[in-house]
């Protein structure tokens, strides 16, 4: 990768500046997030030096507003750094949108200004690690209607009980942006949304959780034992909270695109690599002809997955803050991450046949980047539900 900018934007629509943006922070990757790649996938591990070093060089706060010290820019940008990012590594990637789109960017977007003067700068300089803490043990693409955690009010505080899963962050997370039922008798329309600090009285972390892909993302179990949180900490009004949540899930379906993305361009110049210096009866790999089949049918899905992804980034770009889960972005987002999360699938595939018996190893790089295809199949709504929400629409007319 690394293309110079000029290369590739003419044929992509990026402008001069996102594929200057593009450029820049693919180098920083390859320089500062690839090297602990294999270690976090390794280990599990968590570098406690990253996220204040990815704060100093900016790519913290991309949609924040200067005076919080963030850049000011779009999701469109954003989306470029996180391809960018996880074409070196995605189990860092992951962790970066889940601190970035889906705590900080949902805060600037529904928090009030005394909230947001609170925690924002932390977040902006990657000195606080932010969370969404929104599935539960029995609430997973029934988010809403499943929630059982639930906040009832005493004086100045709420108390929350419960617990969520598959948090991203979880475990090392500072402030977590957390959902909760006020009102269980209004079911979905009884949601709120409060922020949760790690040091509040009866929060913590069950147990971290081990993944086959996107090792080293540090996910856990969280559990809320009369945990008790100001009620300055509710974000927007009580029982609103659904707007929230569907405002930031399409937002959070649209990055996960980027990350696809990311990785199917590594896996296809890995393959390439590969089928250049590895030979068989006499000759590299790649001068046989099913070798270059693969590698075309892979340039042509990976050039697709661009295209989408890129249009949804710029259709997310124009979602006023009560346009979320509804209409066309609803059905856009959810398009455009089946899409090629689908297709990723299909490019690990052929990359992993490229590589042989190499690929099978659980240490090359390919088979770490083959580990990641579920994960995007069912985070943020399964490949079934996001069918679901595209065919809903249609038929709506």
């Amino acid at each position: 990768m690394s293309e110079q900018p000029g290369v590739m934007q003419a044929f992509t629509g990026l402008s001069d500046q996102e594929a200057e943006i593009l450029y820049q922070a693919d180098r920083f990757a390859k320089a500062e997030l690839y090297p602990i790649a294999q270690r976090m996938d390794d280990e599990e591990w968590w570098d406690d030096t990253i996220f204040p070093k990815i704060g100093e060089t900016g790519y913290f706060g991309v949609t924040a507003p200067e005076q919080y010290g963030g850049s000011n820019m779009d999701i469109m940008t954003s989306g470029l750094i996180l391809q960018a990012f996880s074409r070196w590594n995605h189990a860092l990637g992951l962790a970066w949108v889940a601190h970035e789109n889906l705590c900080l960017h949902n805060i600037l977007r529904n928090a009030s200004e005394e909230q947001k003067a609170k925690y924002v700068p932390g977040l902006v300089s990657g000195k606080l690690i932010g969370a969404l803490g929104l599935t539960e043990p029995g609430a997973g693409s029934d988010a809403l209607g499943s929630m059982g955690t639930t906040a009832r009010r005493e004086g100045d505080e709420y108390v929350l009980n419960g617990r969520k899963i598959y948090i991203t962050n979880g475990p090392v997370a500072d402030v977590l942006l957390v959902y909760a039922k006020t009102d269980k008798d209004k079911g979905a329309q009884g949601i709120s949304a409060f922020i949760v600090e790690k040091d509040a009285p009866g929060f913590s972390v069950a147990q971290k959780l081990i993944k086959m892909g996107f090792r080293g993302s540090q996910t856990a179990e969280l559990v809320f034992d009369n945990c008790r949180i100001p009620a300055a900490n509710l974000v927007g009004e009580e029982n609103r909270g659904v707007k929230v949540v569907m405002s930031g899930l399409d937002l959070e379906r649209a990055m996960i695109s980027p990350i696809c993305l990311g990785i199917a361009e590594r896996a296809l110049q890995l393959s390439i690599d590969y089928a250049s210096q590895r030979k068989q009866f006499g000759q590299p790999i790649g001068n046989f002809q099913m070798i270059r089949g693969k590698l075309a049918d892979m340039y042509v899905w990976v050039e697709a997955m661009r295209l989408f992804t890129y249009q949804t980034l710029r259709a997310a770009n124009t979602v006023g803050e009560n346009d979320g889960g509804r209409g066309d972005i609803h059905k856009i987002t959810a398009a455009g991450v089946m899409f090629v999360a689908e297709t990723l699938n299909k490019v690990l595939n052929e990359a992993v046949q490229v590589h042989g018996g190499t690929g099978y190893i659980w240490e090359s790089e390919i088979n770490r980047l083959y580990r990641s295809i579920k994960l995007l199949e069912i985070g943020a709504g399964t490949t079934e539900v996001r069918k679901i929400i595209i065919s809903d629409d249609l038929l709506r007319g």
